[in-house]
């Protein structure tokens, strides 16, 4: 196995235990390895520069920092991370302030070893895992999809004001300049959907979706379709 091909994991978790046990799941797979472990946030952001891992497992609540605000500093540093939130709280508030610290995932410490190495591998390709009951709903008010009540809608409208108000109108002035139909692949995009399970939503084909995909890419000057969801949640794009 090639240093290239080995994914590169490390571990924030102020128990000693838990970074044990992930690290001997990790470890334990031919395409991944632990190259690091932090008991707080500060020494991850630290962790992270020296070893420049491909994914990071953070927990939320540590003694020595919030790892919420590790997450953003760690990648306001190193942006080609890849965060997952790994915590015992399946709350709202945290889901939010995950995707606006720029996590790719979030999941519960309960999570069967499988859910945690597809985990890896999925974060390690660019793909969003919010696998948890709280993060679908969270995510599909976010997103404002179709049948939302007014209820939610509201929900939705208090949840981004009180943490999303550091957005950009520079990215916002980007998005401004979208087709019709390249929102509606943003929309599919924030939804979960491949692009052949777009093509076959959309009734195109799945050259047009990947043309739209990069075109949206280029425009909001971000490196992967991760990325782009984030973008649209953040500035509500989609419908």
């Amino acid at each position: 196995m090639t240093e290239k091909s080995t994914i590169r994991v490390l571990l924030v978790d102020d128990q000693h235990l838990v970074r044990h046990g992930l690290r001997f799941i990790i470890n334990a797979q031919q395409d991944m390895e632990v190259v690091g472990e932090a008991g707080s946030g500060h020494e991850a952001v630290r962790l992270a520069a020296e070893l420049n891992p491909h994914v990071v497992f953070m927990d939320v609540q540590m003694e020595d920092g919030d790892g919420l605000e590790a997450t953003q500093a760690l990648l306001d540093l190193q942006p080609e991370c890849k965060v997952v939130i790994l915590t015992t709280f399946d709350q709202e508030d945290y889901v939010y302030q995950g995707i606006r610290a720029g996590a790719v995932g979030y999941l519960l410490k309960d999570a069967a070893p499988e859910e945690l190495i597809d985990a890896v591998r999925a974060a390690y390709r660019g793909e969003a895992i919010y696998r948890t009951a709280v993060a679908a709903k969270v995510i599909g008010i976010a997103v404002r999809s179709p049948g939302t009540s007014a209820q939610d809608e509201k929900k939705a409208k208090e949840a981004v004001n009180s943490t999303f108000r550091q957005e950009t109108r520079e990215l916002v002035s980007l998005a401004d300049a979208f087709t019709g139909r390249e929102l509606e692949v943003l929309q599919q995009m924030a939804y979960g959907l491949r692009n052949e399970e777009i093509a076959r939503k959309l009734f195109i084909g799945e050259s047009t979706v990947k043309t739209h995909v990069h075109r949206i890419l280029q425009k909001i000057q971000v490196e992967d379709r991760t990325q782009a969801v984030v973008f649209a949640i953040r500035n509500g794009y989609v419908k």
